[in-house]
């Protein structure tokens, strides 16, 4: 579980420096995401995911 919350953290903190350091390049991010296509969000959510399990994986064994 103390991983699970250490993971969590570093999330939390990941995306609190990319707001904190560009703002205005997240808010444009965000609007040019409108544009971009459902499946292809959802695509990338899932390539996303199953690299973040890969790294997880490797690292844990």
């Amino acid at each position: 579980m103390s991983d699970l919350v250490v993971a969590l953290g570093l999330v939390l903190a990941i995306e609190g420096t990319f707001y904190a350091l560009s703002p205005g390049t997240l808010k444009e991010l965000m609007r040019q995401m409108q544009d971009v296509p459902e499946q292809t969000l959802r695509t990338g959510g899932i390539i996303a995911i199953a690299a973040g399990l890969l790294i997880v994986w490797l690292v844990r064994g």
